[in-house]
């Protein structure tokens, strides 16, 4: 057993520091996520509340969570998006400024526990549009961190699609 907690320690550490990299190559700043509950039973988000302990730390990542959407870059979604969560989704989507991405975070969020239905959505990218998907019930902080990896290059390639023109004072 030990040798599994320590392989599993190496790849966190491996992929932390990566993504470190990564955050701060790209965009030269930190990297700012908003948590959304859809309706979820909660252990989603104590999974992403591990990911500022000590032990993956991802702040010095370069990850901070923000408690207003205006400030994000990452949409991190919990929960079979229950039709009641509909205004507060789409209000919190719209909210955050473009380039961003929305990641699907769980086995409810995509669609692998609750089927559609009147008060149930079923999957996220039913309400808004979804770039990364981390399955699980409930996804290891490890999955996560793969998931914020695999975020912040979908992010990279929606910086790039930008084109600023300042000879017309224009932005597309």
């Amino acid at each position: 057993m030990p040798d599994n907690r320590a392989a599993t320690q190496q790849a966190t550490a491996r992929l932390a520091e990566e993504l470190g990299r990564q955050t701060f190559a790209i965009f030269d700043r930190s990297l700012h996520i908003r948590t959304v509950d859809t309706g979820s039973c909660a252990v989603c988000e104590s999974e992403i509340r591990l990911l500022s302990a000590p032990h993956y730390d991802l702040h010095r990542l370069g990850f901070f969570f923000t408690p207003s959407p205006r400030h994000a870059d990452l949409l991190l979604v919990t929960g079979p998006a229950v039709r009641a969560a509909d205004n507060l989704l789409l209000k919190t989507y719209e909210a955050t400024p473009d380039p961003k991405v929305v990641i699907a975070v769980g086995a409810c969020a995509l669609g692998g526990v609750y089927e559609e239905n009147q008060l149930i959505h079923g999957t996220v990218d039913r309400v808004v549009p979804v770039d990364v998907s981390v399955p699980g019930c409930p996804p290891s902080p490890l999955a996560l961190l793969q998931g914020l990896l695999i975020a912040v290059g979908r992010l990279q390639d929606k910086v790039d699609a930008l084109s600023f023109d300042l000879d017309n004072e224009s932005v597309s």
